[in-house]
């Protein structure tokens, strides 16, 4: 015997200290090699193929589908879901189910002591076999854990209603940021060529005048101060096609395509002002009804709520009901199988102690919860006034800039006149050229924020940029849905109440 606890206790130790030998090791490049190749064919798998130029609600479309953060959400919601029915499962009765095999190294005897004389009154006698099969299923319902897990449930409900309103946030945010990504690429459609082009030409003026410096032709302090004309315009041009390069880029990212796809966006010869039609008024009912964090935090006052009635619960006694069935092989016993069932009342004196704790924690929490409701009301109301007063100012920027660009035009137009008839040099052609072109960029990027900021009002008063109901999960059917609904603002109408959407795949 002594042995053998010997051998058991070394084995324990050897298990220990093998256990505190375990390392770490470091994963191979190869198997991170081919984790980055699975990556990148996911990461683009199932999309439907570019078809012609690329419209702005085309993009928005994508971008609803394919962005991965979206993705991201879908998942969270789908897990919100799943962990909304597990949750159901905290009603139901406890079962368990034991079953197993049962024996000792001797016999399980033993014998009677009179408490009186002290004297044994039975000889040592067993009424249990060495080696036995039992088994036992028992069922536990209480009714106080039944209410408890209802109202937890219901939380968990709501948690997952707080899902959907975070990924109505995260659509609103991935519309607005492809509208503003798409308005930007468009500029840098209309001007990197003509950049290109300018550059182009200020390159073959910087080599003729070098050239000529090198012939010593003309004054050598006005060739040299020509080449730093000459460098200067080079200068700003980089400048400004290094802003415009990036635009695609962040556009292609946003609607999750290989980053070295050649994007053609479908530009538009005019500049349709957004006329905002809708009253301040509305769009502020609309804000404080609509926002996906507002409803949040009517969704986490519930909850805040629940928890109150959890801790108001708990002070209750539970009523407990039990039944099970029960069997062992002992063939000691008259009947080997058996059933048992029972009521009783449980209830720890303590909650009632800890409970008007529990009760206050709770109502601070629902208190808590209506003041952070409140403080992001204002905070909600403000963004809306912030976009308002943007779009306004855009506005005006835009018409500004757009009038300095008719000029700037008119006077290109004259200054080639003038190079054609030889009465102006080549320098100011090109300097007249680089006006323009600056005053168109100032003027394309000027309406890109105007387009933004006319979205910007819509975002921030919650309105969702799709439908309840789309025909179909196409780019194209989604992207009509897009369209059709910022027609609709447009026209003044934004009395459709947000949903929650089905998921868009």
């Amino acid at each position: 015997m002594k042995r053998s606890h010997k051998l058991f206790g070394a084995s324990l130790l050897a298990l220990a200290i093998s256990g505190c030998a375990v390392t770490s090791q470091p994963i191979e490049r190869s198997v991170s090699q081919q984790r980055a190749k699975s990556d990148l064919q996911n990461m683009y798998k199932g999309q439907e193929p570019l078809s012609g130029p690329l419209t702005l609600h085309q993009a928005m479309a994508r971008a609803v589908k394919y962005n991965l953060e979206g993705r991201l959400k879908i998942m969270e919601e789908a897990l919100a879901k799943r962990q909304l029915d597990l949750a159901s499962f905290d009603m139901l009765p406890r079962m368990a189910l034991d079953a197993g095999y049962v024996g000792r190294n001797n016999v399980n005897a033993s014998s009677s002591q009179s408490v009186r004389t002290g004297t044994q009154s039975l000889e040592p006698s067993t009424s249990q076999d060495r080696d036995r099969d039992v088994a036992d299923l028992t069922m536990v319902w209480n009714v106080l854990d039944f209410g408890v897990s209802y109202i937890s449930a219901k939380q968990q409900g709501d948690q997952r209603l707080i899902v959907q309103e975070r990924r109505r946030k995260v659509i609103n945010t991935i519309v607005q940021d492809v509208r503003s990504a798409y308005w930007r690429a468009v500029a840098a459609e209309r001007l990197l060529k003509q950049i290109d082009s300018l550059m182009a030409r200020v390159d073959t003026a910087r080599e003729n005048s070098q050239s000529m410096s090198q012939q010593r032709i003309g004054d050598p302090i006005q060739s040299l101060a020509y080449q730093r004309s000459l460098i200067e315009a080079t200068r700003q041009l980089e400048e400004q096609r290094r802003a415009l390069s990036l635009a695609k880029t962040e556009l292609a990212t946003l609607i999750n395509l290989p980053l070295n796809t050649e994007l053609t966006l479908a530009t538009q010869d005019d500049y349709d002002i957004p006329e905002l039609k809708v009253d301040l008024a509305s769009l502020e009912q609309e804000a404080l009804t609509s926002r996906p964090e507002l409803r949040e935090q009517d969704y986490q006052t519930r909850i805040s709520a629940a928890e109150t009635r959890k801790a108001m619960l708990r002070l209750l006694p539970g009523l407990e009901f039990s039944a099970g069935g029960h069997y062992d092989s002992n063939s000691f016993l008259v009947e080997q199988s058996w059933a048992d069932y029972g009521v009783k009342v449980t209830w720890n004196l303590f909650n009632v102690i800890s409970a008007p704790a529990a009760i206050d924690v709770a109502k601070a929490g629902e208190e808590v919860a209506a003041a952070r409701r409140q403080a992001m009301s204002i905070a909600v109301l403000a963004q809306l006034y912030v976009a308002n007063a943007n779009y306004r100012e855009a506005l005006r920027q835009f018409q500004t800039n757009q009038q300095l660009s008719n000029i700037d035009g008119q006077i290109i137009g004259q200054l080639r006149n003038r190079y054609q008839a030889a009465g102006l040099g080549e320098l100011d052609l090109i300097q007249g050229e680089l006006n323009t072109l600056q005053a168109d960029l100032r003027r394309d990027l000027s309406y890109a924020d105007l387009r933004n900021a006319y979205g910007q009002i819509f975002a921030s008063a919650g309105l969702d940029p799709l439908p309840d109901e789309v025909q179909s999960t196409e780019v194209q059917s989604i992207a009509t849905a897009l369209a059709n609904r910022e027609a609709a603002w447009a026209a003044g109408n934004i009395s459709v109440p947000p949903v929650a959407h089905a998921p868009v795949r």
